[in-house]
């Protein structure tokens, strides 16, 4: 007798047996043992999942010599007929190559004829989605009201290809991909049955390998079986089908997560000379990433995921290593590489830049993060702020002038009037004018006290004290000066209070001053627009702090 493979010879008898969908096989269990039986049944799902096996089974179960009923005898004749294939009545109907109008025809023509033996007339249509819109057309009125002897099994890996008036005359049942956990039973009990030794992480491997298909899974086991012998390890699944081991995916997660960019590229490079299928690493990385996130939302809830003990273990390490929020970040990296992966000429160079950009995303921070840090820092006025990895620090503390030491605490008003000179009003726009947009926002509060001896006090309102922190910088001063300089005015040092404004002090708006407004109205000497400083961009406090927070640095600035 010629050699029957794996998948046929262990292929499930009775609804019992099959592995997996218990949704499936005791609705139809219950169906038959209560007279419920309907005229057309649409079986979807993964393939390998067991559609065509139960298809097979309930027409046992319809025509079997004592049925309908689950329970018939191993040796009945009809049963027996069915499952080698050979009975006249349950006709197995390949959708892909019978998918015209004629041969749909041809069945709705013999329908309504009697069953040669059985007690139903049974047409099983894989492949259902594959018929043709004229095909589906002809067929609808039959599968709407067919005679009393006939009924239809569909079987079809994509349903959404099926047009609606099929579907809406079909009891739907949705086959689910199969555990690792049952597949792994099942193949146990192959190898126990046939004598094999294979090893427990071996069936693991070829488990995860089988995407939830029993039938992939039996397929790669019996051709295990022909390479090996009688005895197999998980290094002859690894090799043979170019699969990634736990631990080197463990180890590979590990680098990224902490942020080992040399670690990664080497290890992906060991994977790659050692026959790694690309494709598949990706997808064990994104499986792998996705349990961790799961198990973080999940405070730990291993229930949610199909994992070994080994694997259990390193979620609980990883988990502390990276929040979600980073965890995300990975797999929108690794799914657009998967995604990109089909199409790739260089497959390996697309990895290897997914791999640093997944490193790079575990510390970077989304857009509302960034934007909520900043509207932080603008209120806190460049203040105290805090980081991942950076002890607060404090700002610097404004300078006080000899003359008002205590100024910030008992404000003072300028009496002294003629320490400033008459032109001043002028004089300070065109100072403003001189500064970036940014800083030029710092003085929208403060007004010039004093201008002797070489030194210019200007003060802040209280409510501006946190403005005066952030103008009070060696770059903002030095601008100043020169400014002062440009008009006639020989100035070494700018010093900074908190008072009341004078009570002769006019000048334009504080608005107008921080939006230059005032400059074209008070001082011709003004400098025409152009475009943005790079260098006083740079050097502007605020920014300065954010590039210290956020770890960045500056590309282009566009106005």
């Amino acid at each position: 007798m010629s050699y029957q493979v794996i998948a046929r010879r262990y292929r499930p008898q009775r609804f019992s047996e099959v592995v997996g969908q218990e949704h499936v096989t005791q609705t139809l269990s219950n169906a038959i043992a209560s007279g419920r039986i309907a005229h057309a049944y649409l079986f979807s799902g993964p393939r390998g999942t067991g559609k065509t096996t139960i298809a097979r089974i309930f027409a046992k179960c319809l025509n079997a010599t004592d049925g309908p009923t689950v329970d018939f005898k191993d040796d009945d004749e009809r049963c027996m007929e069915i499952a080698e294939g050979r009975s006249l009545d349950v006709l197995e109907i390949d959708g892909a190559s019978n998918n015209g109008v004629d041969q749909v025809r041809e069945l709705r023509d013999t329908a309504p004829y009697a069953p040669a033996s059985c007690r139903f007339k049974l047409y099983i249509i894989d492949e259902v989605h594959m018929l043709s819109t004229a095909a589906f057309n002809a067929l609808l009125k039959t599968l709407e009201e067919p005679p009393a002897h006939v009924k239809f099994v569909f079987a079809t890996t994509e349903p959404e290809k099926v047009l609606p008036t099929i579907l809406s005359r079909c009891q739907r049942f949705d086959l689910r991909r199969i555990p690792v956990a049952k597949i792994v039973a099942h193949l146990a009990y192959i190898a126990k049955k046939e004598k094999w030794m294979i090893e427990a992480a071996a069936l693991q491997a070829i488990a995860r390998g089988a995407d939830g298909g029993m039938r992939d899974a039996e397929s790669t086991l019996d051709q295990l079986i022909s390479f090996c012998g009688d005895k197999v390890t998980e290094a002859d699944v690894l090799s043979m089908f170019g699969l990634s081991s736990q631990a080197q995916v463990i180890s590979l997660t590990n680098a990224v997560l902490q942020g080992e960019a040399e670690t990664a590229l080497r290890e992906l490079h060991e994977l790659t000379s050692g026959g790694k299928e690309l494709g598949r690493l990706v997808g064990d990385l994104l499986n792998h990433f996705r349990n961790l996130m799961v198990y973080q939302v999940s405070k730990g809830d291993i229930s949610l995921m199909e994992i070994s003990e080994a694997e259990k273990t390193a979620l609980a390490d990883q988990a502390q290593q990276a929040d979600s929020h980073a965890v995300s970040r990975i797999l929108e990296v690794l799914t657009d590489c998967e995604m990109q992966l089909r199409n790739a000429t260089s497959k390996k160079i697309l990895v290897e830049v997914s791999l640093m950009k997944a490193i790079q995303s575990t510390s970077a921070m989304s857009l509302n993060e960034v934007l909520d840090k900043l509207k932080e820092l603008r209120a806190e006025g460049g203040g105290e702020t805090t980081t991942p990895d950076a002890k607060p620090k404090r700002a610097a503390a404004p300078k006080k002038t000899a003359a008002a030491p205590k100024a910030k605490t008992t404000p003072t008003t300028m009496t002294a009037a003629s320490t400033v000179p008459t032109d001043m009003p002028k004089m300070w726009v065109t100072m403003m004018a001189c500064l970036g947009a940014f800083t030029k926002s710092y003085f929208a509060g403060a007004y010039p006290l004093s201008l002797e001896n070489g030194v210019m006090t200007i003060g802040f309102l209280e409510p501006s004290s946190s403005q005066m922190e952030l103008a009070d910088n060696k770059e903002t001063n030095k601008v100043l000066i020169q400014s002062l300089k440009k008009l006639g005015q020989e100035v070494r040092e700018i010093r900074y209070t908190i008072a009341d404004r004078p009570a002769d002090w006019v000048v334009a708006a504080p608005e107008k001053i921080a939006t230059g407004e005032a400059a074209s109205e008070a001082a011709p000497t003004k400098p025409p627009e152009g475009p943005v400083d790079m260098e006083q961009f740079k050097n502007d406090p605020l920014i300065q702090k954010a590039l210290e927070v956020f770890k960045g640095q500056i590309v282009d600035v566009r106005t």
